[in-house]
């Protein structure tokens, strides 16, 4: 059975007309990737319209595009060494890489930079690589091209890697290697040239071979994030990428940000022969869960041991390309891979020249083609990593008037300004806190339509059980949501929650007498920690009043309050916290 080469995708970048084009054309070519007849027809056309023969016309795809001399889009180029199958990525200027970048359609792990030799290093080359910095790419080599047109001088060559390398050091980028070519003569891309003896080094092709890919993202913390939910007759599909990690049947996952969990049912497959028991980074699932609670796109499916971070303020790296400057206080969208939020710059810490280095602190504004180190700030809850951690989950666009105005990534949780609330996640999950307990947290929702009832009801329960030696606690939902007039059932779940997520054995008394009510609070709180106790003092399981939930419950039927005593046991074995 043939073996799965390895794939690594290399972005070429660099200022306008220094030749990027020209080499990644001279690689199709020494590496005979090209289709039968593309060189001819190129030529042909050349011809035709009366031009020189160029290497970057084998980039365009269309004739069309030819004929203007530009490239207008990016341009995915496959070819292959001995070693392993390359993706080229082309992009034609910074905007469009960085906006084919940070939404990851362009997923980079090395990077080639080109400069040309006779015209040197330009602001756009010292932009690309504070972009390259800003996108956490460290594995750059640098193409010093044209070389041809300084007679292969080794002092000019000399003079430009010692100015480059001072300003890629200072954005924390050392380069692999220099490369003095010439694309268009071939000089250095697929062997070394004879031209210049005094370079030791390796060709483009060697040098590109030599790249360590990453391995492992399937080990990493899995995230996938939702991109739909299907509906198949009585099944309703979860459907997404994984970005990294992997899944399979029976996990325990979580729903970010809402931290509903669940476990995973099915991997669907549309073929036998897709059957799979575990999928991993890379793949594009469709899952079902145990639980049938509301989901929607954008929100990430995590194991519950390694939860990513939830938050309404982050701390980014921007990189600013709208024709407006990107303002603090105005509204914007937010893109982080498939969740869309409205967010607003809640601080603009410092603004920096891509080209000079230069940066000015605490202004209100950040200009075209300025990089900032922003706080952002959404009305609802960010699910995130550092981009450190996960580079899906931790890379962003800015979405401005519809168009793709910026982008960036997450450095981490923030601080807030005066007055604003931040929630940021804790270090210690609730598996580790239910170990250090003892037990498992549950909440034992105790609903019927006598709230005194109820409440009696709850407290005996509290002392069975604390008197069992389970560490309990009745939660008063009565002064707990005094002052609280919208939404008091969302409220107490979330209380209900926290506790039980603290490894606690949580006691609500609430009439919500609305199946909707306590589905809710179900879906809240998570279908394995809740427990629904049906309390009809009347022995009338029929009352027209009280709407009964569409999942199994726990009915005490009760003919006056002290009958509880009597059922404790009965009770204490229905609702099992094991």
């Amino acid at each position: 059975m043939k073996s799965s080469r390895e794939n690594l995708n290399i972005v070429v970048v660099g200022h306008v007309d220094h030749g990027k084009s020209t080499l990644i054309g001279r690689l199709l070519y020494d590496t005979n990737s090209l289709p039968d007849g593309a060189i001819e027809k190129v030529k042909k056309i050349s011809k035709e319209e009366g031009k020189k023969f160029e290497y970057a016309f084998l980039l365009d795809a269309f004739e069309e595009e030819q004929r203007q001399g530009i490239t207008i889009d990016i341009t995915m180029i496959r070819f292959f060494t001995k070693k392993r199958d390359y993706v080229i990525i082309d992009a034609p200027g910074h905007k469009e890489f960085l906006k084919n970048m940070v939404s990851g359609a362009a997923s980079a792990e090395a990077a080639i930079l080109v400069i040309d030799a006779n015209e040197g290093i330009q602001e756009q080359s010292k932009r690309h690589g504070y972009i390259l910095s800003l996108l956490g790419i460290k594995k750059v080599y640098v193409a010093v091209n044209k070389m041809d047109l300084v007679d292969y001088s080794e002092e000019r060559y000399n003079e430009i890697v010692e100015q480059f390398n001072k300003f890629l050091n200072n954005l924390n980028i050392y380069p692999m290697g220099y490369i003095p070519i010439s694309a268009f003569l071939g000089d250095n891309v697929a062997s070394k040239s004879d031209k210049m003896p005094w370079y030791n080094g390796d060709s483009i092709l060697e040098s590109m071979d030599k790249i360590e890919k990453e391995k492992g993202i399937e080990h990493k913390s899995l995230r996938l994030p939702i991109q739909d939910i299907y509906k198949f007759d009585s099944k309703r599909i979860i459907a997404g990428r994984i970005e990294s990690g992997s899944l399979s049947v029976g996990d325990e996952i979580v729903f970010c940000p809402s931290g509903k969990t669940t476990k995973v049912k099915s991997l669907e497959f549309w073929q036998k022969k897709d059957n799979k028991n575990q999928v991993s980074a890379g793949m594009s699932v469709g899952i079902t869960v145990e639980d049938e609670f509301y989901n929607k796109r954008g929100e990430v499916i995590v194991h519950k041991e390694d939860i990513a971070a939830t938050s309404n303020f982050f701390n980014a790296n921007i990189f600013w390309l709208g024709k407006e400057p990107l303002k603090k206080g105005k509204k914007y969208r937010l893109k982080i891979a498939t969740q869309e939020i409205e967010v607003q710059i809640d601080k603009i810490k410092k603004v920096i020249d891509a080209a000079t280095l230069e940066h000015k602190e605490n202004t209100e504004v950040v200009n075209k083609n300025d990089v900032a180190e922003v706080i952002v700030k959404s009305n609802s809850l960010i699910c995130f990593d550092t981009f450190n951690k996960n580079e899906a989950m931790g890379r962003f666009v800015i979405i401005d008037n519809y168009n793709t105005s910026g982008g960036g990534i997450i450095l981490g949780t923030a601080e807030t300004s005066k007055n604003n609330v931040q929630n940021i996640k804790s270090a210690i999950n609730s598996i580790e806190r239910e170990s250090r307990m003892g037990q498992k947290g549950k909440v034992i929702w105790i609903t019927g339509l006598d709230d005194e009832v109820n409440s009696k009801i709850a407290v005996k329960l509290e002392k069975e059980l604390f008197d069992a030696g389970k560490k309990v606690y009745y939660l008063n939902t009565n002064s707990l949501t005094e002052g609280i007039i919208d939404n008091k059932v969302n409220a107490i779940a979330n209380f209900a929650k926290m506790f039980s997520d603290n490894g606690l054995v949580t006691i609500v008394s609430n009439v919500s007498k609305f199946s909707k009510e306590r589905k809710y609070a179900k879906d809240i709180i998570g279908k394995s920690k809740y427990i629904e106790v049906f309390v009809d003092e009347k022995n009338n399981t029929e009352n027209e009043e009280y709407e009964k939930s569409d999942y199994p419950v726990i009915s005490v039927a009760l003919n006056n309050n002290d009958d509880f005593v009597d059922k404790s046991d009965e009770l204490l074995d229905i609702i099992s916290l094991s």
